[in-house]
């Protein structure tokens, strides 16, 4: 097969298209042919970063949607040819490949009337929006505040917060504000303007706030606990909180921490039955028009590192993906 491939830690231009041995599924894997790939932040980090878990040369990327080529001796519950997504551990060989094997309880059944561009959009960015809202339970009418709305995950974020009938305030550049209106802000507020932290600690005092969903960094996580009312919750999708935010006994807040990739050493086939199933959903939504898979740059493969450079510089207003 081809593959886009890397010998050693570094830059972007350290990618290779080069051949490589088509892999073969484990007992509980499935191998994939890859139709469409969805690239991440999280991919040009790690080229850049490296992990101790991988061997050279390594494969990179975690978002992938294509057909089932072969599966594993334990496989049952997916047949050859059938259409998946899928979010891969960044531990293993990636999707940055004509086939990835991957574990089959990661992989999203698709309808046949979505595109595999659309699909290579669920993974990350829908599925780590999912694990966020599901953090905190609120009821319809609760005003929240999602910072980095613009952004894939932010989108998405959006998307769901809307079905739930929650109030969405959102936090980002002014030159969004339409888009964000459409995915289901009630407000957008640029985050460039000068006092608008202080705008919004005049506004909590008449409707405070009952969740935060923050995706810039954990300080600035902190920096929000102040607008949340008692039991609210402060969701970090893009660090941690290392401290607690606020004095004991005061408001009473909820932290917590949002890891996708996590999930394939630490979670459970249960929870990841929920993962797929919120996956499954999301893929149905797309193929009526009822949640916007933000395409905003769809790249042949031999392409890939060029889509992953734009990806890096940003802005990033929605998904770029890679198509075979």
């Amino acid at each position: 097969m081809k593959a886009w491939i890397h010998d050693e830690v570094g830059d972007l231009d350290k990618l290779q298209l080069r051949d490589h041995q088509t892999p073969e599924p484990g007992p509980n894997d499935v191998l994939i042919r890859n139709r469409a790939i969805g690239l991440n932040p999280v991919d040009w980090k790690f080229i850049e970063w490296g992990h101790d878990a991988w061997t050279w040369p390594h494969i990179p990327g975690v978002d992938g949607a294509g057909e089932v080529e072969a599966v594993g001796e334990n496989v049952l519950n997916l047949a050859v040819g059938t259409r998946v997504a899928y979010h891969n551990d960044l531990t293993k060989p990636g999707s940055f490949a004509e086939y990835t094997v991957i574990p089959a309880r990661a992989a999203i059944p698709l309808p046949n009337a979505l595109s595999y561009a659309a699909a290579a959009t669920i993974p990350c960015p829908g599925l780590t929006a999912y694990q966020a809202i599901s953090k905190v339970s609120l009821w319809p009418g609760a005003h929240v505040l999602v910072t980095g709305a613009s952004g894939a995950v932010g989108g998405a974020l959006l998307q769901l917060a809307r079905e739930r009938g929650w109030i969405i305030h959102a936090l980002a550049s002014a030159s969004q504000e339409d888009r964000l209106f459409g995915l289901g802000a009630a407000t957008v507020t640029d985050y460039k303007k000068v006092g608008w932290r202080e705008d919004w600690a005049l506004h909590v005092k008449r409707q405070p706030l009952n969740a935060v969903f923050d995706m810039v960094n954990g300080a600035h996580a902190a920096s929000l606990a102040p607008l949340l009312t008692a039991n609210g919750h402060l969701v970090c999708i893009q660090d941690r909180q290392e401290t607690a935010p606020l004095p004991a006994f005061t408001t009473t807040i909820s932290v917590h921490e949002v890891g996708l990739n996590a999930m394939h050493a630490f979670g459970c086939n249960q929870q990841w039955g929920t993962l797929v199933k919120a996956g499954v959903e999301i893929a149905q939504a797309i193929t009526v028009g009822e949640f916007d898979p933000q395409i905003i740059d769809c790249a042949s493969f031999d392409q890939l590192p060029d889509a992953l450079k734009r990806l890096k510089s940003g802005p990033n207003p929605g998904n770029r993906v890679v198509t075979l």
